[in-house]
């Protein structure tokens, strides 16, 4: 998401973003992981949400995010544009929720139980 977020800022400015913006225009597919892991400034929510209206009726989007639309409104700073965004991403949505520990935590529990260096 940071990187997506940076590149709709610069979209005016490098021919690089323009090309990787319109590739996920063109997708039929896009996958943004993170999504809402920082707090967006007016200008960045609103490019994010034209992306997502861009993207509403001509591609799947695939989001991962570990806070709940509730939290949305707050980490956008506007209540219209976090509901224009959600309302586009919510409808005909799947959502899953998981709850399981972190993956990348799965194999490392051990390091946790053993005494530090400093103990």
């Amino acid at each position: 998401m940071g990187e997506l977020v940076h590149t709709l800022k610069t979209m005016d400015i490098t021919r690089k973003s323009q090309t990787r913006i319109k590739r996920m225009k063109d997708s039929n597919l896009v996958i943004i992981d993170d999504l809402m892991y920082a707090a967006m400034d007016p200008r960045e929510a609103n490019l994010f949400f034209q992306l997502v209206n861009d993207l509403y009726n001509h591609s799947s989007i695939i989001l991962t995010s570990n806070r709940s639309p509730k939290e949305w409104t707050e980490l956008l700073g506007d209540v219209g544009v976090a509901t224009a965004i959600l309302d586009r991403l919510i409808h005909r949505a799947e959502i899953v929720h998981m709850t399981d520990p972190s993956y990348r935590m799965k194999h490392r529990q051990t390091i946790f139980n053993e005494e530090s260096v400093q103990n």
